[in-house]
């Protein structure tokens, strides 16, 4: 999970890598703009880079100056993401830029720390560019940076004497964020050399391992929580989340209740493909318990956009018989209203098809809506039928 810059600059100060204050500024905070020591810089809050060459990072001399241009960038969109905050730092004087990253290699199952003396553009140009001006720096998982290696990485940057110290210092501090974050990539670009000789973070890019976030609580009360890059979890997500469901809203009107993942994205696929929308992205895992199939089930009915909900499960470790309890039980205690349209292959096929027709039997009005075929129907005929009951049904 990617973090805006002002986020992973509230992070670097607590691991003492220096960076500018600033103030972040919205369409609601534009009284913070008295606070401010002109001239600054205002940039963007979004995730891509770039944001210079798109005119999103612009300069102001004045609070009337910075208003205008603050206009002119919030609601912009970069991409795929609408800007809806902008960072306001004071501008500085810059002796040189320089790059420093650390990452996981994946092909070598290490972390390393990456640095070059080009800094101030992106990292995938200067490879292009100048590749032997990058160097790497490779460490066994578990190994500890030492005070010698950082230095020997800052001396690699070309920095001497008292600049040596705060460089391996800025060196050290962010290695330890990157191991003590468990985060997938730490990137500073530029790190700058002032006239004056300091060294300062510029810019910050923070990269969290969304699964680990449980083990840093200190981030959760930096207001930093699991969300979606283009916004928050929506509260759908946020009890799937609770329950280990993974989960994801979309804007269509077909609830998908797959037995796996790529079997999720497969059925997705078909439903766009046959003229449908899909309202959702799920992965009940393998062997799913009774509770969960039925919280799946439930996020899908009180979803007010699903209109239907189509079902498919290809018994392997999870067992048809059990997916069938899961949808009887969840139907005999909500009475939910929305037809399901559903297909059922596999392991314990047999069982699961006596459950339901037993439960279709005996409450007739409940399960009146509900249809379970079996392999001798297409998957894609299936789907057809979904889409063709969801768009008979008004709301």
């Amino acid at each position: 999970m990617r973090l805006y810059e002002y986020e992973a600059k509230r992070i670097f100060k607590r691991y003492n890598i220096p960076v500018l204050d600033g103030i972040v500024v919205d369409k609601t905070n534009f009284n913070e703009l008295d606070n401010v020591i002109y001239p600054v810089v205002i940039k963007a809050q979004v995730f891509l880079g770039a944001r210079g060459k798109a005119g999103f990072v612009q300069f102001a001399s004045n609070r009337k100056e910075a208003e205008q241009k603050i206009t002119g960038i919030l609601g912009k969109t970069h991409g795929p993401f609408t800007i809806e905050k902008v960072l306001i730092e004071k501008k500085i004087k810059i002796e040189k830029e320089l790059y420093l990253a650390s990452t996981i290699d994946r092909l070598e199952h290490k972390p390393l720390i990456i640095v070059s003396k080009r800094g101030g553009v992106e990292i995938e140009e200067i490879a292009r560019q100048d590749p032997e001006s990058i160097l790497k720096h490779y460490f066994n998982p578990g190994d500890r940076l030492h005070a010698f290696q950082a230095q020997k990485i800052a001396n690699d940057l070309g920095l001497t004497n008292s600049q040596l110290s705060l460089g391996a210092n800025i060196i050290m501090s962010l290695y330890n964020l990157f191991i003590n974050l468990d985060c997938k990539l730490v990137e500073i670009n530029p790190v700058v050399i002032t006239k004056n000789g300091d060294i300062l973070a510029l810019d910050a890019k923070l990269d969290l391992d969304e699964d680990a976030m449980f083990r840093h609580p200190e981030l959760k009360e930096m207001g930093i929580v699991a969300r979606h890059e283009i916004g928050e979890l929506t509260q759908r997500e946020k009890i799937a989340k609770e329950k280990g469901i993974p989960y994801v809203d979309l804007d269509g009107d077909i609830g998908v209740f797959p037995g796996g993942a790529g079997f999720g994205i497969a059925a997705i696929d078909l439903i766009q493909h046959y003229g449908g929308k899909p309202a959702n992205f799920m992965d009940s895992g393998g062997a799913p318990t009774q509770e969960k199939l039925r919280t799946m089930l439930g996020l899908l009915i009180d979803n007010p956009r699903v209109k239907a909900i189509f079902g498919a499960r290809f018994g392997g470790i999870s067992r048809c018989d059990d997916w069938a309890k899961a949808v009887v039980q969840y139907i005999l205690e909500n009475k939910p209203k929305k037809p399901m349209i559903m297909r059922m292959v596999g392991n314990m096929e047999e069982a699961g098809r006596k459950i339901l027709e037993k439960a279709k039997k005996e409450h007739a009005e409940l399960f009146k809506d509900i249809k379970i075929y079996a392999y001798d129907t297409p998957i894609e005929e299936v789907i057809k039928e979904t889409i063709r009951i969801a768009k008979c049904i008004v709301k």
